[in-house]
């Protein structure tokens, strides 16, 4: 018996989400249905985290224990030939036995990709969201978040009166023709932080928000200036971008030796 940690990659057009549950078609649910067939004993797969209905991964991380006389290369072709299509494992390796894929995470880094275009494209938004009217430049609003703020305004966390704040490592903007991407990497993110960031992104690149807004919602108000931040935040678009733009791209541990 050994633990193995293994990377996945999905379209997750067709996945209620990645986490398990019980009536839908779900991530976790698919690769543990692989795994009964290779003699898995039915404990508890953990992922790195939860991707919403609709969200892709390249780079989610999964762990579970696995009693398997073979080596790692039968192992990562077994997996693959009884996942579906829409899933793949890109790499296999044996891991320590207390290994957590959530829980040693030192950080997590998504990407979202819109583009600007007045007609729908069927071939890019399975995996971009279409924009229209086109943003202006979106590259300078990526420097707002690094570093460690308080970014309530911009997700909830995972657990009711959980902390909302949060170290961001890097974020940038690159545009190629009507294409942007948007990569951010943080410590942990928010439930649904980056689709909330990228709306507001798109808010401010279409004049509709002022970039001033989203600098002050992550202003530190002590006291009764508190009060303050929160009228601040309220102004702060509540809205998602679609979930068909954004991918978990790479979970890293540095943390491990």
């Amino acid at each position: 018996m050994a633990r193995y940690q293994i990377i996945l990659a999905y379209d997750g057009t067709h996945f209620l989400g990645s986490q398990r549950q019980a009536a839908s078609r779900t991530v976790q649910g698919e690769l543990e249905k692989a795994l009964c067939k290779l003699g898995w004993d039915g404990q508890t797969v953990t992922l790195a985290g939860r991707t919403d209905t609709g969200t892709h991964a390249s780079g989610q991380v999964a762990a579970f224990d696995l009693d398997w006389g073979h080596g790692l290369d039968e192992l990562h072709k077994a997996l693959n030939a009884h996942l579906p299509d829409d899933m793949a494992v890109r790499e296999v390796k044996v891991a320590a036995d207390a290994f957590h894929p959530r829980f040693d995470a030192s950080s997590r880094r998504y990407r979202y990709r819109l583009f600007c275009a007045g007609v729908r494209d069927p071939l890019r938004e399975r995996y971009a969201w279409r924009v229209w009217p086109a943003v202006a430049e979106l590259a300078p609003l990526a420097a707002i978040w690094p570093g460690t703020h308080d970014f309530a305004a911009f997700g909830s966390p995972p657990r009711s009166k959980g902390s909302t704040e949060r170290t961001v490592l890097s974020a940038e903007w690159q545009n190629h023709g009507d294409e942007w991407t948007f990569d951010i990497q943080a410590n942990a993110f928010l439930y649904r932080m980056v689709r909330r960031l990228v709306y507001v992104h798109v808010a401010v690149g279409q004049g509709r928000l002022p970039a001033e807004t989203l600098v002050r919602a992550l202003e530190k108000c002590p006291g009764s200036a508190g009060e303050v931040r929160k009228e601040v935040q309220s102004r702060v678009p509540a809205s998602l971008a679609p979930a068909s733009g954004l991918t978990l791209v790479e979970v890293r541990y540095d943390n491990l030796v």
